[in-house]
C-alpha cells in the first residue's frame, strides 16, 4: 500500500522556516533537511503557499518565508493545505449479496470513518506549528 507522506514533510518545511525565522531560506536549503530532490519540496511549497501558510519570492535569490506566525497555523491547517488522504480507507471489493455483513459493512465504515476523521483534525486543530518547533528547539 503507498504511503502519503506529504503532511509529514509539509510539517517539516514549516518547521524549518519557523526555526529559521528571519533568515534567508530557501528551497534548496529545505530539501537538504527533508533529503527530498528540491522539485518535490517546491511542490509541497507551492500548496502551502496557495493556503496561506508560506510566502515565496522567485528568482535567483529566492526564498520562502510563513506568511503568518507559527502560533497561528495548526496542524490541521497542515493537514488540509496539502489534501491528507482521509484516516482510513474502505475496501473497494464487490459486496456477497447473500451476506449481511457484506451488504452493509461499508456504510458502517464510512460513518466511522467520518468520525475518524473529525476526531484526527480535531486533534491537529489543537497543535499549532510553534509547539513542534519549540519542541525542536528544547531538543538541539
Amino acid at each position: 500500500m503507498a504511503v502519503n507522506t506529504q503532511f509529514s514533510i509539509a510539517v517539516h518545511l514549516l518547521a524549518g522556516l519557523g526555526y529559521r525565522r528571519g533568515q534567508d531560506t530557501t528551497s534548496g536549503d529545505l530539501a537538504r533537511s527533508v533529503n527530498a530532490s528540491p522539485s518535490f519540496v517546491r511542490r509541497v511549497l507551492a500548496k502551502l503557499s496557495k493556503a496561506g501558510l508560506v510566502e515565496t519570492a522567485t528568482g535567483q535569490k529566492g526564498a520562502c518565508w510563513l506568511a503568518r506566525e507559527a502560533k497561528e497555523i495548526s496542524l490541521r491547517d497542515v493537514y488540509r493545505a496539502v489534501e491528507s488522504p482521509p484516516a482510513f480507507a474502505i475496501h473497494a471489493y464487490s459486496e456477497l449479496k447473500s451476506c449481511p455483513v457484506s451488504c452493509h459493512i461499508k456504510r458502517s465504515l464510512e460513518r466511522a470513518s467520518k468520525r475518524a476523521q473529525k476526531a484526527l483534525e480535531a486533534g491537529l486543530a489543537k497543535i499549532s506549528l510553534a509547539e513542534i518547533v519549540s519542541e525542536i528547539r528544547q531538543r538541539r
